[in-house]
């Protein structure tokens, strides 16, 4: 992966807090996507799908 389009989603955890802070890289297409992405992943410390949202790295 290009570091220069690298970004870092992190976990908001489950419902009860579990898998909080996770951390998943990624790339996103600059061109189309402007705003912050928000993805819902497998989160394996909770052992659920999660919310990922972007951060700052």
């Amino acid at each position: 992966m290009s570091q220069d389009r690298l970004i870092k989603l992190v976990s908001e955890g489950d419902d009860k807090g579990v898998g909080k802070g996770h951390i998943y890289y990624t790339s996103k297409n600059k061109k189309r996507v402007e705003r912050k992405i928000e993805l819902q992943k497998y989160n394996p410390v909770a052992r659920k799908k999660t919310l990922y949202k972007e951060s700052k790295k």
